[in-house]
């Protein structure tokens, strides 16, 4: 298991990733790996079989329609290869700019054997740049 977090509020535009700053768990192995700063995640398949990969990813975290934006809709979802898995979408509607609502949205993700795939959390809104703070991620090998 793998844990990334970020505390501080960022503003995120529309299609872009939540930034992770901070990691904590544990894998050592290897099969999940991150860059320190970004919002792409790189999970690895297995190597000595035929048996993909599964991986329980979840994000949990505080959104809001950034300042200077227009109240209505706004959501994030878990992005695999850069396209957001609208099953994961989490969708909360502030009455004003700065109104922060906690959300969470889960996938399980299948990597093909000698392969890798990339996840993100992605502002998937319509139409308007979004604030995250307390962002956390964690990325579970299940089998």
């Amino acid at each position: 298991m793998a844990e990334y977090t970020s505390t501080a509020t960022q503003t995120v535009a529309i299609g872009q990733n939540v930034l992770f700053t901070e990691r904590s768990g544990g894998n050592k192995n290897c099969n999940i790996m991150h860059r320190e700063g970004s919002g792409i995640i790189t999970l690895r398949g297995s190597n000595s079989c035929c048996n993909p990969a599964r991986y329980k990813v979840s994000f949990g975290g505080n959104i809001a329609v950034a300042a200077g934006g227009t109240a209505g809709p706004i959501s994030v979802a878990i992005a695999l290869a850069g396209e957001p898995l609208y099953a994961s979408t989490a969708t909360v509607t502030p009455a004003a700019a700065g109104d922060f609502f906690n959300v969470y949205a889960s996938a399980v993700i299948t990597v093909p054997c000698n392969c890798c795939l990339t996840i993100a959390v992605e502002n998937a809104s319509a139409g308007t740049a979004i604030d995250v703070a307390n962002a956390n991620l964690i990325v579970e090998r299940i089998c």
